[in-house]
């Protein structure tokens, strides 16, 4: 199978038609009569990924000649509602076709990554076995074909998200996804995000090579960008190569990745409601700004969506416990807790959501209470008062100046990665 790698050629992005020539060559490409395919977008999260676009486009081609299944990447995150799949799949896949990736439940084992080999790719701060378990129904031989569809874009954990993150990750389970996220964590995600070949990524190149490699599997990935709510699709990468991906990582650099002249002594960064719901995804915030923000700086988070801390019970109970209080702190309570242990992908995201004391962070809420924020080691604004000052109508990315108080807007946080040059 050939690679095909398509650009935007104009300041709107790559069209719709476009992106149809696109599909339309690699399903040919694959040179064998389709009765069966299993698609694996991501889910709401990734809705400015444009993979919503693109697996609605596969299943109006397919759908009446070719049984489609689509089984959104849930990784660890709630299963999409109606509504959330009617927009992100433009109406066009029906619900009833959405299968949901249960990652406690559905998965087989496939083998193990060496303890020796993790030790190497980690400089010798983690030297365990990481079990490499995937959905069983990527195992089902009926399928003649399985698309991976996904955004290159910077990532806290495995440096630049994609590729073989939405299998193994996406489509994986508990402990999978639990050593892995620890992983990146105990590296520190400074050294890895926005960059390729990192812990993580080297422990998923090592599973595709070992273990993936015999699945009838194909990826496309998107770069995209965003302004005014308007996602524009600046270049897909298809294929079954690991250079699709490194194509798309060199593309993501150039468009997602934002070089500062001087660090942000104040940063506000909006979270739409639609896709951030709990402090599990609005982190990503944090993560992305982290390496911009200035000593003792502020971050003041809009999240008028959010209402909860994890995407699940468990993991929400065990954010409440322990809180965002810091490398350290997270590190001694995952010696000393038999729970956290059990969920290392918790420790890890509690090790992510803290900036060490460095800068402050502030959640503006509409469905938290003062308690509860202040809780887990954030300050609390009411958010109805932060969006008056903070967001007038029709703000746009940049610096603003009130007269009083400077502040550097982000609308965004999870389309880039802000940092210092």
């Amino acid at each position: 199978m050939k690679n095909i790698i398509k650009l935007a050629s104009g300041i709107e992005g790559i069209t719709d038609n476009e992106l149809r020539e696109v599909l339309e060559e690699l399903l040919k490409s694959v040179g064998k009569h389709l009765k069966k395919i299993l698609l694996l977008p991501p889910d709401f999260t990734r809705m400015h990924s444009g993979a919503g676009k693109i697996t609605a486009m596969i299943y109006s081609m397919l759908k009446d000649s070719v049984q489609v299944d689509v089984m959104p990447a849930l990784g660890t995150h709630v299963p999409m509602t109606k509504e959330e799949t009617d927009v992100f799949f433009e109406g066009v896949v029906p619900f009833e076709k959405v299968i949901p990736h249960r990652w406690r439940e559905d998965v087989v084992s496939l083998g193990e990554i060496p303890a020796g080999f993790v030790a190497e790719v980690s400089d010798g701060l983690m030297s365990e076995p990481v079990p490499v378990e995937i959905n069983k129904r990527l195992l089902d031989e009926s399928y003649d074909l399985i698309v991976s569809i996904g955004q290159v874009v910077p990532h806290e954990v495995v440096g630049m998200a994609n590729y073989t993150k939405n299998i193994l990750v996406g489509c994986g389970g508990k402990d999978t996804i639990n050593i892995s996220h620890m992983l990146g964590a105990v590296f520190g995600m400074e050294k890895v995000m926005g960059k390729d070949h990192s812990p993580v990524r080297k422990v998923l190149d090592y599973a595709q090579e070992q273990f993936l490699n015999k699945l009838p599997l194909v990826y496309i990935l998107t770069v995209t960008t965003s302004s005014e709510d308007k996602v524009k699709i600046e270049g897909v990468f298809a294929g079954n190569e690991r250079k699709i991906f490194e194509e798309a990582v060199e593309l993501s650099r150039q468009k997602n990745l934002t070089w500062m002249d001087k660090p942000i002594k104040k940063a506000v960064v909006y979270l739409d409601p639609r896709e951030f719901k709990s402090t599990w995804l609005g982190n990503k915030a944090i993560y992305r700004t982290r390496m911009a923000m200035a000593d003792c700086g502020e971050l003041i988070i809009l999240a008028p969506g959010v209402r909860k801390f994890g995407e699940d019970d468990t993991i929400d109970a065990l954010i409440r416990k322990y809180g965002y209080k810091g490398r350290e702190y997270v590190l001694e309570q995952y010696k000393k807790n038999a729970d956290l242990r059990e969920n290392p992908s918790a420790a890890a995201h509690l090790i992510h959501g803290s900036s060490d004391g460095r800068f402050h962070i502030t959640y503006a809420v509409k469905h938290l209470t003062k308690e509860e924020v202040e809780s887990v080691g954030f300050g609390y604004l009411p958010y109805d008062e932060a969006v008056k000052k903070y967001k007038p109508e029709g703000i746009k990315d940049g610096y603003y100046d009130s007269g009083d108080d400077t502040w550097f807007y982000i609308s965004n946080p999870a389309l880039g990665l802000w940092t210092v040059s």
